[in-house]
């Protein structure tokens, strides 16, 4: 009988490290129901305005394999094509809260409505803290739209405000940065 528990509490024991060693190794992942990666973001999260006719709609986003540690999240969205190799801030939030997952579509909203409690959007290059979707020249090749989600040692980014544009977080991300990954995302207009 004592050969038995001893052998029940070895399983126990090994499964139980194999379990911890899968959580140690997630790896932080950043996916959407709307796009696949390198596939083409549909005409709804396209801009509105500049001759751009879509719905300016954030897409839904979702994540997994938070690091340990992870207090928040701050999430872009850049083109590197842009602005003649220049690049152009499309969405900037930060100080999403440690228990979210993602966002849903639309939470790029102007006046924070609809991002998780305590998140906030910083400036985009469109001079506007909200979301602010795809809109590339016409004729141009399509553009690469490079989502970026952190994952944060701390809670709150000091210094980090409405007016904190794309640049500026990343130089507050500094130092505080548990894991990052990217998903990209590609829109044209022909």
């Amino acid at each position: 009988m004592m050969s038995v528990v001893r052998a029940l509490c070895l399983v126990i024991v090994l499964v139980l490290g194999v379990l911890q060693i899968r959580a140690a190794g997630a790896t932080l992942s950043l996916t959407s129901p709307a796009f696949r990666p390198g596939g083409t973001l549909p005409h709804h999260f396209e801009y509105r305005g500049y001759g751009c006719e879509g719905d300016d709609v954030s897409p839904p986003l979702h994540w997994t394999g938070a690091p340990a540690g992870a207090r928040a999240y701050a999430l872009t969205i850049f083109d590197p094509d842009a602005n003649h190799g220049k690049g152009w801030w499309h969405w900037v939030v930060f100080d999403i809260p440690e228990g979210a997952q993602g966002l849903v579509e639309n939470a790029g909203a102007a006046g924070d409505k609809n991002l998780p409690p305590h998140a906030m959007h910083g400036l985009t290059s469109f001079g506007s803290a909200a979301y602010g979707g795809p809109c590339p020249p016409v004729g141009d090749p399509p553009h690469h739209y490079v989502f970026t989600l952190y994952a944060l040692d701390l809670a709150t980014l000091p210094d980090a405000k409405p007016t904190t544009t794309g640049p500026q977080l990343e130089e507050l991300l500094k130092g505080h940065v548990l894991a990052k990954t990217e998903l990209v995302g590609r829109f044209g207009r022909p």
